[in-house]
């Protein structure tokens, strides 16, 4: 039940330099500050999630992420008890912030009837909250839907099997573009809204099933969200001109967290290969210290990989651990490209310490570098960080290929939802490095690059 949004923390910390396995962590990571975040929002409410995960401590909670608890009993027996302990966990009041054991009689707690997501302990405090919610309540709706179907890219439903590319990829500008290049997209989508997992999913949930389109365009909001990351990394393989047709490629996945880890098959970002048929090899090495224990925790390549497959590793470690003790020693691959998903590096003055031995690194080494951000502001305090290190911006902006989910800020429901991967920061060395090649935005995009 591990929460996606994470747009107020980050992923990487540093420390003094130890043995990968044994490093310390003294900047906070990702999960403590999201521990953090859901008390100070709603005090308590971090103690429901460990309840119903059937777990005591945070210490629990962080070693059942890494791996390290097997064979943990969530206490779930049924489908009903999944989705209900799942639901419990949204369970406050959004005007006064009660929990349901704050309250004289527990079931007292109403759902807003419209969008099915927030709850309210009386009328009182859901007439004083409409002003607020009345602008957000159609939008949250979409996230309670997409929240419960998300369930069915766990299944494995989602994604369907895609096609190859039959446009080059400077001609697919928007989601659009790549839906009307599937091979049959009406049959592929029709299976999963008829499917097996779909009917227990509504058979289980205790909410009434939305009309077929509407979950049609939920089915197609959660396959962007999955392809976001494979599309955007090759959306910048593209815009810095890094061949894939004369030599295999490596990409490097930096401040990897559970987010891109958890439950991750080998075969997850294959739409790469859809994009660049015919490709030399692309490796993909997701690194952090919280990175999850599963099939793709094996080590990064030594030698080429298998012309036109992608493989995907991942290594728990500091960025810049395992710079020294994989990259140097030759034991991984330099990369070609790295890439940063939502690294938060605007959250707090410890993480942006955490991040600066990584974001020296990059810059040093001159590796082509793209950051992606979830709002705005975030790109606005994110560019400014990265001038004031003396980094050559190449390209920022709007991402075209953003997930089209919307994400809940998770204990403040009434603030408007983001979307993963909905901006980008391309960068490529030092400042004012001469005959440093202006390398533009991505594709479709609305870049303000210099």
């Amino acid at each position: 039940m591990a929460h996606r949004n994470k747009g107020v923390t980050s992923k990487s910390s540093h420390s003094k330099k130890k043995p990968a396995e044994e490093s310390v962590i003294t900047s906070p990571n990702m999960d403590s500050l999201g521990f953090q975040a859901v008390d100070s929002n709603v005090p308590g409410l971090s103690q429901v999630i460990l309840k119903k995960l059937n777990m005591k401590s945070y210490d629990e909670y962080k070693s059942a992420m890494d791996g390290k608890k097997l064979g943990i009993d969530f206490g779930i027996r049924t489908y009903f008890d999944m989705f209900q302990k799942m639901e419990d966990t949204f369970k406050f009041c959004a005007e006064c912030k009660k929990l349901p054991d704050a309250l004289p009689d527990p079931r007292s707690l109403r759902r807003c009837k419209r969008c099915q997501n927030v709850y309210y302990c009386n009328s009182e405090c859901q007439r004083a909250n409409w002003p607020m919610h009345k602008k957000l309540c159609k939008k949250l709706k979409l996230v309670a839907l997409d929240r419960l179907v998300e369930w069915l890219v766990f299944t494995g439903d989602i994604p369907f099997p895609t096609a190859t590319w039959t446009k080059r990829i400077q001609e697919v500008k928007s989601w659009e573009d790549w839906f009307s290049m599937q091979e049959l997209l009406e049959e592929k989508l029709s299976s999963i809204l008829t499917g097996r997992y779909m009917n227990i999913l509504w058979a289980n949930v205790g909410k009434p099933k939305p009309e077929e389109g509407e979950l049609l365009e939920s089915v197609k909001r959660l396959t962007t969200d999955f392809q976001s990351r494979p599309i955007t990394i090759a959306m910048a393989l593209h815009a810095f001109a890094i061949d894939l047709y004369t030599k295999p490629v490596t990409v490097h996945i930096v401040g990897a967290s559970h987010i891109e880890t958890l439950n991750t098959r080998v075969t997850d970002y294959d739409e790469l290969t859809r994009v660049f048929p015919r490709h030399q090899g692309i490796e993909v090495v997701m690194v952090g210290v919280n990175v999850v224990d599963g099939p793709i925790m094996r080590p990064p390549l030594t030698a080429f990989g298998p012309r036109g497959r992608v493989y995907l590793s991942s290594y728990k470690a500091l960025y810049p651990d395992f710079w020294e003790s994989q990259v140097e020693t030759h034991q991984a691959a330099r990369p070609d490209l790295v890439v940063g998903f939502h690294p938060g590096l605007h959250a707090c003055l410890d993480v942006m310490d955490g991040w600066l031995p990584t974001l020296l690194l990059l810059r040093d080494y001159k590796i082509p570098t793209l950051f992606t951000i979830y709002s705005e502001q975030e790109l606005k305090y994110s560019l400014k960080i990265l001038m004031e290190l003396e980094t050559q911006i190449t390209g920022y902006g709007a991402n075209p290929f953003s997930s089209l989910k919307p994400e809940q800020v998770y204990s403040n429901p009434n603030k408007s939802p983001v979307y993963c991967n909905a901006y980008y920061i391309m960068c490529h060395g030092l400042a004012g490095t001469p005959d440093e090649p202006d390398m533009g935005g991505l594709d479709g995009a609305e870049d303000r690059g210099e």
